[in-house]
């Protein structure tokens, strides 16, 4: 009876436990409750304050704040290019950790700290708005929103002692509110030299953290201590007003300050070619630097001379020494028509040693391109002294955007040369009685200069500089400025604005 009262009572069991199921399953299909209504949706503006609250941390900034900009172009521009910019940032990572890590290691004894593996995942951060300030300084603020659910692998051994352990990161959250400022915007590329990073608050920042397979962020305590500690490292060094500057550009290449004058004299030429057909040439000199906007400097004309004597002196602002280069121009002066041109050559400035006259004596060629026969052909000869002269440090001082005033020279400053820069900015909401095609006039010491003008336009930008050279400092001086609008067609229609109305007229000046 034990046998087959097991038996049966297994079978017994089995049976139930089918007849129960296929009774549930039909009594589910056949008796469904009739009181269930549909849920209820109600629109954003409608939802209890309680249910907001629990959405909050979903819904993006552009939403919640209207001073935020949607950014659902740079989040697709940043999906396509994160693949590049995984290894291009893993790759300057590397390349700054590097000398930390070789620096610091000595002092604990570690033999060696590696990266075995370093990437940042597939899945880049994600920008949930920005906002974007507007001030009278030359900088641009914004403030995006910075969400960041990654998948990083990033492995890093360490050796000491003869033994090795590994250790992890995985599972990175990143949630970012930080202020971007860049400042000074200068003509130069990039067109800003500083970067300026500051947290507008605490970061919140989650990831996990294995070591030798286990995680480390598993025990108890441990995740709240270390969450708490980041947080409070990163804000006391980069929360607002303190800010982490990263240096772009130097910023006195960036603005091309002067930094020095160029002492240029034209000696002679020798053995120039005649270039007219009847009788000989009349030579004269242009001389020009690179990356410099003012007018070529020239020399007088020395009519039917094939070996000219000018011995003529020019000074030429010098902005950047190691990259700049004196071009000089040998042309043949004509009555009518085009002026030709019977050869030329440069000197770089970095050739020219501080406050030591040289003398140079080049061969004239028909371009500085070294694989052209035809530089091969004798041009004749121009012989040149230059020197050049450094401001002193002490000289340069500040300049007008970092004191808003303009530099004056102290009492009992002596007698001697310099440089006046007038650097013209912009006009704003001028116009002419009968037409608006605005430029600028600047007469110092009866020395008159002119920028372009500019068609059709109330609030033109110029962007000029101009320079005075003058034998002392011009501190009893005045600089007269004004703004003309003029046609092309009858010049006699002229509508002046006198730089006394500190709105239409913007620019700045500089002595050294």
């Amino acid at each position: 009876m034990g046998f087959f009262g097991t038996i049966l009572g297994f079978l017994g069991f089995g049976v139930g436990i089918s007849i129960g199921l296929v009774a549930g399953y039909f009594l589910f299909i056949y008796f469904q409750p009739t009181n269930v209504e549909d849920p209820e949706i109600k629109p954003l503006a409608e939802q209890e304050q309680e249910t907001l609250q629990r959405m909050f941390p979903e819904i993006p900034l552009w939403i919640k704040n209207p001073d935020f900009d949607r950014l659902d172009w740079l989040n697709k521009f940043v999906e396509y290019m994160w693949p590049y910019l995984d290894k291009a940032i893993c790759k300057t990572a590397k390349n700054i950790a590097k000398p930390i890590i070789a620096e610091q290691i000595p002092k604990y004894k570690i033999d060696s700290v590696e990266f075995e593996t370093l990437t940042l995942g597939s899945l880049p951060p994600t920008f949930q708005g920005m906002k974007v300030y507007v001030t009278d300084e030359k900088e641009l603020i914004m403030e995006p929103s910075v969400k960041w659910a990654a998948n990083p692998n990033v492995t890093v051994s360490v050796k000491a002692f003869g033994l090795k352990a590994t250790v992890q990161v995985v599972d990175l959250q990143v949630f970012l509110l930080p202020r971007i400022t860049l400042k000074p915007l200068v003509p130069s590329f990039p067109c800003f030299a500083n970067i300026y990073v500051s947290l507008m608050e605490k970061p919140h920042v989650d990831f996990g953290l294995k070591l030798i397979g286990a995680d480390l962020m598993s025990i108890p305590g441990v995740y709240r201590i270390v969450q708490e500690l980041i947080k409070d490292q990163v804000a006391n060094m980069y929360l607002w007003p303190k800010t982490l500057e990263v240096q772009v550009l130097d910023m006195s290449k960036a603005l091309k300050r002067p930094v020095g004058i160029l002492h240029v004299k034209v000696l002679q030429a020798i053995k120039l070619k005649k270039k007219d057909l009847l009788g000989a040439s009349d030579p004269y000199v242009k001389l020009k630097l690179t990356e410099d906007k003012l007018p070529s400097k020239k020399t007088t004309v020395k009519h039917k001379n094939l070996n000219p004597e000018w011995n003529e002196e020019f000074n030429m602002v010098v902005k950047d020494p190691d990259s700049q280069v004196l071009e000089i121009n040998v042309y043949d002066w004509e009555q009518v028509g085009k002026h030709d041109k019977m050869g030329m050559n440069v000197i770089p400035l970095k050739e020219v040693s501080p406050e030591e006259t040289k003398r140079f004596s080049l061969d004239l060629l028909k371009n500085m391109d070294p694989n052209d026969v035809q530089n091969e052909k004798s041009r004749g000869q121009i012989v040149v002294e230059l020197t050049y002269k450094p401001f002193k440090e002490e000289d340069l001082g500040k300049g007008f955007e970092e004191t808003q005033t303009v530099p004056k020279a102290p009492e009992g400053t002596p007698a001697g040369g310099g440089l006046l820069v007038v650097i013209v900015h912009e006009a704003q909401d001028v116009e002419g009685k009968y037409h608006t095609n605005p430029h600028v006039r600047l007469i110092f010491r009866g020395e008159e200069k002119k920028t372009k003008r500019i068609k059709k336009n109330r609030d033109p930008r110029w962007e000029d500089e101009f320079q005075f050279m003058v034998e002392e400092p011009p501190t009893n001086d005045r600089l007269h400025v004004e703004v003309v609008s003029t046609s092309s067609r009858n010049l006699l229609h002229q509508k002046v604005h006198n730089h006394s109305n500190s709105r239409v007229l913007n620019y700045v000046m500089h002595y050294h």
